[in-house]
């Protein structure tokens, strides 16, 4: 997979197909009018309001701004998320949510579904949602919510659940741990879109690659075996 740095975000050439890294921890592929977002986990902070944990409800505003501008951006005529769009029970988080899609009636809104999208099905309007409960093949590119182990040969997977992240360290024991979108030759793992999702550190073999999101910008990490 070679990769060239784009000015908003950055480059991964694969194939035929630009895979867009963006520092809003999407994905946008222009041939395919498709932009990629996981682990978005709305309605996530009403949860820790219900466990006594005061947690602003204009968190997840915030986030649908951050959408809403990379679809003024793109104009995809799809967005994809890669599981985990709600993060447990219906709470009004998910009319927000709702409403927000009906207001961008040129774009379809997909969904394959993750381990927190466990709203009832009667809650997924089939006006608005396009709901796919196993991963979802588009030519050689595979969708899904977790990391899959058996990908062929020729095929490559765009998943999430992990919440990638790497560590940097600098003098004086300092460290720093960043979300990354984790790249392997037939793979690459997005960041969790959401706040409040925790990172787990990835450890990148002599194939793998990271690029790391600092500063609104998509930083790619060199590693020395």
């Amino acid at each position: 997979m070679n990769d060239l740095k784009k000015a908003a975000g950055y480059i991964l050439q694969w194939e035929e197909l630009k895979l867009q890294l963006l520092p809003e921890k999407a994905v946008y592929i222009e041939k395919l009018r498709s932009l990629l977002i996981a682990d978005p986990h709305f309605g996530k902070a009403a949860h820790f309001r219900k466990a006594g944990i005061p947690v602003s409800e204009k968190l997840h505003i915030g986030d649908l701004m951050v959408i809403q501008k990379l679809i003024q951006t793109y104009n995809p005529e799809h967005l994809y998320f890669l599981g985990d769009l709600f993060h447990s029970d219906l709470n009004i988080a998910w009319n927000d949510l709702e409403t927000f899609a009906e207001y961008h009636p040129g774009t379809n809104f997909h969904l394959i579904k993750g381990n927190h999208d466990i709203l009832p099905e009667a809650v997924y309007r089939s006006d608005i949602w396009k709901v796919h409960l196993e991963p979802l093949i588009i030519g050689n590119l595979i969708l899904s919510h977790e990391p899959m182990t058996n990908i062929p040969l020729e095929g490559i997977n765009l998943c999430g659940h992990i919440h990638p992240g790497i560590s940097l360290y600098g003098t004086g024991r300092q460290k720093l741990t960043l979300p990354c979108f984790f790249v392997t030759p037939n793979q690459i793992i997005l960041p969790a879109f959401g706040r409040f999702t925790g990172l787990y550190t990835m450890k990148c073999g002599k194939n793998d690659n990271a690029f790391v999101i600092a500063e609104k910008k998509v930083i790619p990490v060199n590693f020395i075996d």
